[in-house]
């Protein structure tokens, strides 16, 4: 009975030392190629995590027009006062208002200048919403691998440990490395995930911009299509 209750004992301990097991020890008994490959991918997070919530609200104020500022632009041009739109434009602060300054700065020639002019300006926007959007991208495809390269490690260290042990196997010598290959997968994936999430919805936003602007653009090219 005696014997009986010892072994529940050392069982309930020993579950109770797994439960407490933390992340942090984790990493720090995954010995130093694996703490190397960690701080690569905490390095990488934040990056990522950066660039998105720099991308984020820069497309958010990107995304904002004033509801009358077409009605607006209508007026002045229909009535001629290209002086007061040009200046409304400048005073606006979005895409939006930027490439309609490109056109009516190019009123008065051909309407095809005029689109051409437009369209290369929002390229240019464009280029500025998606800037180092690209960083996340790769940070995204590149975790991953960086979290399997600390795998390899890992089971290269316990192969080692195998190797050097004489036929004796201990769990402990091949902790480091079991505890390397683990970790750094699952912190490869995870900062994967994130940067993958994060890349799609910047690029849905992107997107929502830009149709918005196209939307405009050619309603101020109708504008000069109508007749006098």
């Amino acid at each position: 009975m005696l014997t009986f209750i010892q072994e529940t004992t050392e069982v309930l301990d020993s579950s109770s030392e797994e439960k407490t097991l933390s992340i942090y020890k984790l990493i720090m008994d995954g010995g130093l190629g694996g703490q190397i490959i960690i701080a690569i991918l905490f390095v990488l997070l934040a990056v990522s995590l950066y660039i998105y919530f720099e991308r984020f609200f820069a497309i958010k104020a990107a995304a904002k027009v004033d509801k009358n500022f077409m009605n607006q632009i209508k007026d002045y041009v229909s009535n001629g006062k290209l002086e007061s739109a040009d200046a409304l434009c400048k005073s606006t602060s979005s895409p939006t208002a930027r490439l309609i300054g490109k056109g009516i700065s190019r009123i008065g020639k051909p309407l095809e200048d005029i689109n051409t002019a437009i369209e290369n300006a929002g390229k240019l926007e464009v280029y500025q919403l998606e800037k180092n959007v690209s960083v996340i991208a790769t940070i995204a495809g590149a975790a991953p691998m960086i979290g399997f390269l600390g795998t390899v490690i890992g089971m290269i260290v316990a192969i080692h440990e195998i190797a050097n042990s004489g036929g004796q196997i201990d769990i402990k010598m091949l902790s480091d490395g079991l505890y390397t290959a683990m970790t750094t997968t699952v912190a490869g994936l995870i900062v994967g995930i994130i940067a993958y999430i994060s890349y799609n919805h910047i690029v849905v936003r992107t997107d929502k911009v830009m149709y918005q602007m196209e939307a405009k653009s050619v309603e101020f090219l109708d504008l000069l299509n109508e007749p006098v």
